[in-house]
């Protein structure tokens, strides 16, 4: 079956609108034409085509915060979109707001370490949720002139204190593990829900399989979530078992920049599989909150 006939496996609860699919399905296509020939190479850093954050939200409203990376985060347009923005979408803003603070080019280091992640905590509120999802930077390097944002490899105490070369200030570094461990317990401090996600998917292949990575930082999310008692949501296996089932060159129409980014259909996909991430928990903790167009998503266990 051709993948434009084809409506992907998590949005098969009841139907989408007629409209909708054409949409998907057109865009899919055209954007398919645009990456013909397409080499790879190294993009600008995302953070670069973000918009101005967020404003202040409602406070008389629960809220689904996004903390991340370039993946999630607000990008340049149709040729690149994280996916929390198309996100809110599937949530009826009468009930619950979606706050991206997502931003380009952060790990889990440098979210905390910029500030970032003290300025979502702050807006954070009893009953509020927060998608934590990290990985993608977190293997970059630890201390150079340019980005400085790499994290220790692996889940336990280790730390290595260095001169940052970027910032010009001492700092003490520490692990993945320990930074997600510490957003978990933050969040929780503050009355409000930890969700852990996995990484989203790269559009690399191998032996007619798209990687299921970045390295071993989706596993690592996995055993930070069992070991804090926290929901985990596996997006790189979800996505990873519909892309298979795509085919590598209509996947290749989602990433027109780059292996990494993807384009505002790839980024409404990756939203819908969020969704049904959710679903899949037992319970679903957001199942009061959903839009009809989240009500069409099935869950995905």
């Amino acid at each position: 079956m051709k993948y434009q006939d084809r409506t992907p496996f998590f949005l098969t609860r009841g139907r989408l609108s007629a409209g909708a699919l054409v949409l998907l399905n057109g865009l899919i296509l055209l954007t398919a034409g645009c990456v013909s020939g397409r080499q790879q190479k190294t993009a600008p850093d995302p953070a670069s085509h973000e918009e101005s954050r967020a404003p202040a939200i409602n406070q008389q409203l629960p809220a689904i915060f996004v903390a991340g990376d370039s993946t999630a985060a607000r990008g340049g347009g149709e040729t690149q979109q994280g996916w929390a923005e198309p996100f809110a979408s599937y949530f009826d803003s009468t009930k619950i707001k979606v706050v991206n603070r997502a931003k380009g080019g952060r790990s889990s280091r440098t979210f905390i370490t910029e500030g970032l992640w003290d300025q979502l905590l702050a807006e954070a509120k009893k009953g509020d949720f927060v998608l934590i999802q990290f990985g993608h930077n977190d293997a970059g390097l630890i201390n150079d002139a340019v980005r400085a944002r790499g994290s220790l490899r692996g889940l336990g105490e280790e730390t290595e204190e260095i001169d940052n070369l970027m910032t010009k200030k001492h700092e003490v570094v520490h692990t993945f593990g320990w930074y997600m461990r510490k957003m978990i317990a933050d969040t929780k401090a503050k009355g409000a829900s930890p969700i852990v996600l996995s990484s989203t998917v790269r559009d690399i292949w191998k032996e007619g399989k798209v990687e299921r990575g970045p390295g071993p930082y989706s596993q690592w999310a996995a055993q930070i979530a069992k070991s804090a008692r926290v929901p985990f949501v596996d997006l790189t296996r979800i996505m990873a078992d519909e892309f298979d089932v795509m085919g590598k060159e209509k996947v290749k129409a989602l990433y027109p920049r780059d292996s990494t980014h993807f384009n505002a259909v790839g980024a409404d996909l990756h939203a819908a599989a969020v969704v049904a991430g959710l679903k899949g928990l037992r319970p679903d903790p957001v199942r009061k909150f959903f839009s009809s167009k989240g009500e069409a998503v099935a869950p995905n266990h």
